[in-house]
């Protein structure tokens, strides 16, 4: 267990790094829009403000998804996600103002109509690539309307979403042939070649490079598996320096297993113990194809691993007491997390239908017992007569719930619920961790 002794935890420190990053390459691009001069007439000007503004949004969405190690472990996949999600809509929008106003200042400046005028551009291989770009935005953001996503396959859904990466490099195309503010000055010139290659490093270096060098380097390979009850079964995973591996208890990693399932699904998983520099274990319950297969993985086959990846960590602790509360399999990172704890002061809440379906339990039992601390099994349906997750019931179960370090794993209506009754404990924010874990 870790503490943090410092004024800014973690997460703030990221979070501003982040949007420091942001503003000031914002304010740069101000600059160079009002150094580069006004367009043909007002509404191109106003046209070309758009399209600058789009640029820096599409490469501000690439760092959010490059799943950097060092925004990623204070972050968080899932809030990184999240705001990957919102800048993507607002990306759309701009885009679309973008667009819709270069027809209509081309249209005035001709005196055409605007149906007149966009074949026109149509015609031009620079306002084309523009227009490439700007179908695949909106295509992707009509996909990831909630709507509709809910209603894809995440392999549909996945493989539509890649089509951003071509509106990219159409995108810069575009702006190489197309905007003067690019090509205004030198300076100007030196800033967007260093902007895009930045980001498009990051990318390439989160997404491909660092996961292809540790495969290579640690060839991971399966060393077991194991059943722990009718629908959920462990995994254990081996390699080479797995101490190299830097991994901490809490996290996940996105497991490929070649010959299991199709080569392009992939699956994240916590891994449910602590990374002791000599194997790995996940812990999954069948709730899909992917998942239900695992038992039959065979022993030695190799296994691909991306990550570790996640802000679920001893690394944000504040408080030397702990309450760990998880809900179904989201028992694993909390059973992780319990290995990194000291004898003192730990309480675990563990939610189940049935004692029968509380996963892992047994260890769970003996690591609480050996730490010296509490372990409540709430069994039930959740109703009106059992709410163990509203404020007074987390209240009778841990008294002092707002001088401890709350971390929450669950379902997604569960880990709702918590944080809803946290906040009205008033429990700090600083002190309440908790991650959604997935891909989308």
């Amino acid at each position: 267990m870790r503490v943090r002794r410092r004024t800014v935890a973690p997460v703030v420190a990221a979070r501003w790094a982040l949007w420091t990053f942001v503003m000031a390459n914002l304010a740069i691009v101000e600059m160079l829009f009002l150094h580069a001069g006004t367009g043909k007439n007002g509404v191109l000007t106003v046209a070309k403000f758009f399209g600058l503004h789009a640029a820096v949004l599409m490469l501000f969405q690439l760092l959010l998804v490059a799943r950097l190690p060092w925004l990623d472990r204070r972050i968080g996949m899932d809030r990184l996600t999240v705001w990957h999600r919102w800048v993507g809509f607002t990306l759309l929008w701009t885009v679309l103002t973008h667009a819709v106003l270069v027809v209509l200042g081309f249209a005035r400046l001709d005196d055409a109509s605007m149906a007149k005028t966009f074949f026109a551009l149509a015609g031009v291989p620079a306002s084309l690539l523009g227009m490439g770009a700007a179908a695949i935005v909106v295509v992707i953001g009509a996909v990831s309307a909630r709507y509709v996503r809910q209603r894809l396959r995440y392999e549909t859904w996945h493989g539509l979403h890649v089509l951003l990466y071509l509106a990219l490099g159409l995108a810069f195309v575009h702006q190489l042939q197309e905007t003067t503010t690019f090509s205004s000055s030198t300076p100007a010139k030196i800033y967007w070649w260093a902007l895009w290659l930045f980001a498009f490093g990051a990318l390439v270096a989160g997404r491909i490079v660092m996961p292809v060098w540790r495969n290579a380097y640690h060839r991971f390979h399966v060393t077991a598996v194991v059943p722990e009850s009718d629908d959920v079964v462990s995994v254990h995973v081996t390699g080479r320096h797995l101490d190299r591996l830097p991994a901490l208890a809490g996290q996940f990693c996105i497991w490929r297993f070649p010959g299991h399932h199709h080569w392009w699904a992939a699956n994240p998983f916590s891994l449910s113990a602590a990374p002791d520099g000599r194997s790995l274990r996940l812990t999954a319950k069948a709730v899909g194809s992917a998942s239900a297969g695992l038992r039959h993985i065979p022993i030695g086959s190799r296994a691909y691993v991306e990550g570790p990846y996640g802000a679920f960590t001893s690394l944000h602790r504040t408080r030397p007491g702990a309450l760990l509360i998880a809900g179904g399999v989201g028992i694993t990172p909390v059973r992780a997390l319990l290995e990194e704890e000291p004898a003192g002061d730990v309480v675990v809440l563990y939610r189940v239908r049935s004692e029968q379906d509380a996963v892992l339990a047994d260890e769970v039992r003996a690591l609480v017992a050996d730490r010296g601390g509490q372990l409540h099994l709430l069994t039930g349906r959740t109703g009106e007569g059992n709410q163990p997750f509203a404020p007074e019931g987390l209240r009778a179960l841990v008294p002092d719930i707002a001088e401890r370090d709350v971390y929450v794993c669950g379902p997604p209506a569960m880990t709702s619920a918590v944080l809803a009754a946290l906040r009205g404990l008033e429990v700090p924010h600083r002190q309440v961790h908790a991650e959604r874990f997935g891909l989308a």
